[in-house]
């Protein structure tokens, strides 16, 4: 019974940043770091039971989506022909690798129950596998092992995992949320690893009174009473995973005008940016949050809140400039889009 979504306080900006990929995974995953205790994983967590359950094919494996015919694994595909699939409702996997998992576990191997009581070679799916259509979450995710970052690179940018080992040769759909968490001080995460979360958000202990007290008398009475507290919040819940079927359903009537992409443009000029994806980024992470506020396009106010978060860990080194990341994108929008 994960802690409620509604009742996390403060980490405005983590909060929306989930919200964000909720509405369109395609921004392209969020990345948490900061102190240790802030509640970065209970967010996260929180996650999976705030998400409205999804339309999957009874029966499959890698749960498809029996509405889109183009994302069909080749099984559904030829079930297909023979008749109408069928389906049910599921919710959406959130799913944790943890540090000390083995490539098989992620990637999926032979079945060897199966392989020594039958003598048949059937494939046992991994985390990649059941992490489809949903989200994958790494803890810690600065100290995972460079061979699965390797990997995980590659699943992301193809959509799809291909295992070829000890005679299988499998592929599979695999396209997921990438959520990752960590703490900076202990070692950075690879430029390769970084540059593939669409947004990276800052976690700091709450620095005033009141906020400290309000997280521990909100997780005090949780700890009492998990069931009490869920359902005290559950109007809350309802009440946002609303917002979220709305913001999805009515994403694409979202207009950008030509001066928002002007906007997203000299910002990522004024910053050095590498690449455009800090420009897509923008302006798709603003037209989700735009969707999520019921508003009909995305102008200034969306662009000045999504910047940091899509920004931030896009920016070169500048050995003239020590100021950190955050400073230095918070300073670039105020110099264009005034204070």
């Amino acid at each position: 019974m994960p802690f409620p979504f509604s009742a996390i306080v403060g980490q405005d900006e983590m909060k929306l940043a989930i919200l964000a990929a909720a509405v369109d995974p395609g921004i392209g995953g969020v990345l948490a770091f900061g102190d240790r205790g802030t509640g970065k994983s209970t967010t996260i967590r929180a996650l999976a039971a705030l998400l409205p359950d999804i339309p999957v094919v009874e029966g499959c494996p890698w749960r498809c989506d029996p509405g889109d015919a183009q994302a069909l694994c080749e099984e559904c595909r030829a079930r297909q022909t023979r008749g109408p699939l069928r389906s049910r409702m599921a919710p959406v996997p959130v799913v944790d690798l943890p540090l000390g998992a083995t490539e098989d576990r992620v990637v999926g191997a032979l079945d060897i129950q199966r392989a020594l009581a039958e003598g048949v070679k059937a494939f046992e799916p991994g985390l990649l596998a059941r992490a489809h259509r949903g989200f994958l979450y790494i803890d810690e995710a600065n100290l995972l092992e460079d061979h699965l970052v390797d990997l995980l690179l590659d699943v992301a940018a193809s959509g799809e995992n291909v295992v070829e080992r000890e005679g299988l040769s499998i592929r599979h759909p695999a396209r997921f949320v990438l959520v990752g968490s960590g703490n900076p001080e202990e070692g950075e995460l690879r430029p390769q690893m970084l540059d593939r979360f669409g947004l990276s958000v800052e976690v700091t202990t709450p620095g005033d009174l009141p906020s400290r007290i309000e997280v521990i008398r909100r997780r005090d009475a949780y700890d009492r009473d998990p069931a009490g507290f869920v359902a005290r919040w559950s109007g809350a819940e309802a009440e946002l995973r609303g917002r979220i079927l709305a913001a999805r359903a009515g994403l694409h009537a979202v207009a950008v005008p030509e001066a928002a992409y002007e906007r997203a443009a000299r910002l990522c000029l004024a910053l050095g940016t590498d690449g455009l994806r800090g420009e897509l980024t923008l302006i798709r992470t603003g037209r989700a949050l735009a969707a999520l506020e019921g508003r009909g396009e995305v102008g200034d106010a969306e662009l000045r809140r999504v910047a940091p978060p899509a920004l931030r860990h896009r920016l070169r080194r500048n050995p003239l400039d020590e100021a950190v990341a955050g400073t230095r994108v918070e300073r670039a929008i105020a110099e264009l889009f005034g204070p």
